[in-house]
């Protein structure tokens, strides 16, 4: 959606704006929607002044080589639009690699230099990226070079959350996050993060930091109704009482968490294409009827399964965001209303724990 006309203004002023977005659609020059701001929540992020939208936009699927470009777009600008301010990637977006930045590179280009101010881009470096002993893990030789090139895809001078993306067992903690330390301080990222970190190597890190005066300000974390791992290890916990924020990844478990399979495995949907992290053996019987029964409880509040599933995510506060994917504009317009319900009853969250047991 593009600007529109403020109703306080005078008759002549709503035409002139009028006129002007009606050109600027024309021309095809994307102009945000000017109340992108009134719906959205904003979250602090741990200690730090940064804040995250309640919802944030992930590139993980849908924004490489088989993805259609004006699609990408178009969800860059619905996201946008509803207030979504962070889009982020990793290095390894794809397919191929670096292939989501590439296209989030163009996009930015092309329709975002009036708005970069106003976005957090985060990018992370830590899984499989080039050839040879250098392009995996997290040796500062790695983290640099892969950031360099991260930055000329997306034809920034700067991401403002640099992530080391999963715990390395054979690089010293303490190399790592000097790296991390060394990227911010060199004005390439803004603020450092970690991915994948449990609660151990969390607290680990956080510590090495404090030494360098360079702060972990998030952990981003796989996080559902189905997936209690934060939980069960303390690391939630940990960074509520340290001062760090957490953002949720894969929140509707990998689309478990959707009304898409009750009837049935879609054509188009990703395990039919039994693409890499989803495949048919997830959905058992056992799994269907947990779903069934969770759909039950959304329809009572008023939300779809995709809806209470998010707010789930953030019914306490202790997550600043969560980070959903999309292939089509109406998704991120459904997923973005979770912010007017947060709220949980304790006897739906004791059902809702009920039926996430059932079968462990």
């Amino acid at each position: 959606m593009t600007g529109r006309p403020d109703m306080t203004m005078n008759s002549w002023e709503r035409s002139r704006v009028a006129a002007t977005t009606l050109c600027l659609y024309i021309m095809k020059i994307y102009v945000a929607n000017d109340r992108r701001y009134e719906k959205m929540k904003y979250n602090h992020v741990g200690r730090s002044g940064l804040k995250f939208p309640a919802v944030s936009f992930g590139f993980w699927h849908n924004f490489g080589n088989n993805g259609n470009y004006d699609n990408m777009k178009e969800l860059c600008h619905t996201a946008f639009d509803a207030g979504i301010t962070q889009f982020d990637l990793a290095n390894n977006y794809g397919p191929p690699y670096g292939m989501a930045e590439t296209n989030l590179g163009r996009i930015l280009k092309e329709d975002f230099q009036p708005y970069r101010d106003e976005l957090v881009i985060t990018s992370k470096a830590g899984y499989d990226m080039w050839a040879g002993p250098y392009g995996d893990w997290g040796s500062r030789k790695y983290l640099t070079a892969s950031l360099d090139q991260s930055l000329k895809r997306l034809e920034l001078e700067y991401v403002d959350i640099f992530y080391h993306h999963r715990m390395d067992p054979e690089t010293p903690l303490e190399e790592t996050m000097e790296a991390l330390a060394q990227i911010v301080r060199s004005g390439k990222a803004l603020y450092a993060g970690i991915s994948n970190y449990d609660k151990i190597n969390t607290e680990k890190a956080i510590s090495i930091m404090k030494e360098l005066h360079c702060p972990l300000i998030v952990n981003q974390r796989r996080y559902s109704v189905f997936d209690r791992a934060i939980e069960e290890d303390g690391v939630k916990r940990f960074c509520r009482e340290n001062g760090m924020g957490i953002i949720a990844f894969s929140p509707l478990a990998q689309g478990l968490l959707t009304d898409k399979y009750l009837h049935g495995i879609p054509a188009d949907s990703r395990i039919a294409r039994d693409v890499r992290y989803i495949n048919r053996d997830a959905l058992t019987p056992e799994r269907i009827s947990q779903i069934r029964k969770l759909n039950e409880i959304a329809g009572e509040r008023g939300q779809t399964l995709a809806e209470m599933a998010l707010s789930w995510i953030l019914k306490d506060g202790d997550v600043c965001s969560v980070l959903i994917g999309a292939s089509k504009p109406e998704q991120i317009l459904e997923n973005v209303k979770i912010v007017e319900n947060t709220s949980f009853t304790e006897e739906e969250l004791r059902h809702i724990d009920e039926i996430c047991r059932q079968g462990e």
